[in-house]
């Protein structure tokens, strides 16, 4: 009988618990190769300046892929890293280790479909893409993709009770694996011209083994999800929120294996809204997932799926203040300091920091969102160009000043903005209003009018009235 051998092609996936695409592998085949490859085009400027993935993400990745290529050899295994184009890469692979099929996650975003499509041409072997980026299963939601509904809620709800979320799968006990003499080593962020600007300690620690470390903390050991419906808005510290998004975008984790956490949670600690909360939040990632497909690359343009107008004035200069978190705002400035040093931002200051690009400097929400493709480690394609999309034409406008105050970002602020340090009280989130000559901290770009209710607020806060 013919040993057959079979390569599992890596990409958002980087787990070996619940990963469908290793597993069948491994059932089919006598033999596999796991192989990473770094495509440099996600790493070249665009037309704003900005590389589709800057350091931060890159070291994101990389500290992931080490932990996968540890797992995997714990496993009899081992992790080939190539960097090129996948579409040359892997008909090499193909004649160089004599491969009859390939397994590799299906895409749905344009560009990275194209990239699959183009790999499916180049070879001469089956190339099996399985589904695995979604809580629900692309085949047992309801719905055509052309049929997505265009509301969260319509698509929940009939998820919820039409379809059933999938069984996961195991780690593999050992994985037979092609014996190579040189498996490549895992690249610097120099040998793609990423510089590291203002970016320090990376937010979380990555990889599988963190993922699961983070879950159970969350959950069973700490049991804040309890509390998560009212802390989820704050932005200071590591408890407030699940934190999980940076390893749901690698795939170093898998949205069932947070649902059934949560289904445990429920079972044996506590069932409340904020349990169902966190599991809204997953779905709601399904939908922008779902809806994306559905929308194709409009979610990319300016004008949208819906075809909108809004009037633009595109200032670079004030562009690069917003990019820097220099625009004289606090809240929007500390928000964009923490992106920038961490790769991670939190949910208030994605929704702040998008509204006042867009309805107060009047800048192209899409520059927005390539500077945040750029710099988030838990980036995805359509929860991130989705969201940018709703705040510029689809949800209602947020004043950062009243958010400031609202969400009490005092801490926030002086962690983030060292030249507000000093300043006591409520002064802090319109320091425009100090009058000491001392505060070294930037003029803002402009006060508008509307924000003359928050001031006023925080003024008579100030003044004891």
């Amino acid at each position: 009988m013919n040993k057959t051998n079979g390569l599992v092609w890596f990409k958002n996936d980087l787990r070996l618990l619940d990963n469908e695409v290793l597993c069948k592998a491994i059932a089919s085949c006598d033999a596999i190769l796991p192989v990473y490859i770094f495509d440099e085009r996600q790493f070249k400027k665009l037309h704003l300046g900005l590389p589709k993935a800057d350091f931060n993400r890159f070291e994101y990745l990389v500290q992931t892929l080490a932990v996968l290529r540890s797992n995997l050899k714990e496993l009899g295994s081992n992790l080939l890293i190539k960097i090129g184009k996948p579409e040359d890469i892997i008909p090499q692979l193909i004649s160089n280790y004599h491969i009859e099929s390939v397994f590799a996650e299906q895409e749905y975003a344009p560009e990275e479909l194209t990239i699959a499509s183009r790999v499916a041409k180049n070879v001469q072997v089956p190339c099996n893409y399985i589904w695995g980026k979604t809580l629900y299963h692309i085949d047992d939601i309801p719905y055509d993709i052309e049929a997505v509904p265009l509301t969260s809620k319509a698509f929940r709800t009939n998820t919820t009770k039409k379809a059933t979320v999938r069984n996961l799968f195991d780690i593999p006990d050992h994985i037979k694996t092609l014996d190579l003499d040189n498996w490549g080593k895992l690249p610097n962020s120099e040998d793609f011209n990423l510089n590291r600007g203002s970016a320090k300690e990376l937010f979380m620690p990555a990889g599988e083994d963190e993922a699961l470390k983070r879950l159970a903390y969350y959950t069973k050991e700490s049991e804040l999800l309890t509390s998560y419906k009212w802390t989820r808005n704050k932005s200071l510290g590591m408890d407030y929120s699940s934190k999980l998004s940076p390893y749901l975008a690698v795939g170093a984790l898998s949205p069932r294996t947070i649902y059934f956490s949560v289904k445990k949670y429920e079972e044996h600690i506590k069932k409340n809204i904020s349990t169902w909360w966190l599991l809204f939040e997953v779905i709601w990632r399904d939908f922008f997932t779902f809806k994306g497909m559905r929308m194709g690359s409009s979610i990319f343009k300016t004008a949208g799926f819906k075809n909108k107008d809004l009037d633009f004035e595109n200032d670079s200069n004030i562009f690069k203040k917003w990019c820097a978190g220099k625009t004289g705002i606090p809240f929007i400035d500390a928000h964009m300091r923490q992106l920038n040093e961490t790769g991670f931002m939190s949910n208030r200051g994605r929704v702040n920091c998008a509204s006042y690009l867009i309805h107060d400097l009047k800048v192209d929400w899409t520059w927005g969102a390539s500077y945040f493709e750029s710099k988030l480690i838990d980036y995805d394609v359509t929860s991130n160009w989705m969201n940018w999309h709703m705040q510029a034409y689809e949800t209602w406008y947020t004043n950062p000043v009243n958010q400031s105050i609202k969400y009490d970002a005092t801490d926030f602020l002086k962690k983030w903005i060292p030249e507000l340090r000093e300043v006591k009280g409520e002064l802090i989130h319109i320091p425009w209003k100090i009058k000491s000559t001392k505060i070294e901290y930037i003029k803002p770009i402009e006060v508008y009018d509307k924000w003359s209710r928050a001031e006023n607020k925080i003024l008579k806060l100030v003044n004891g009235k």
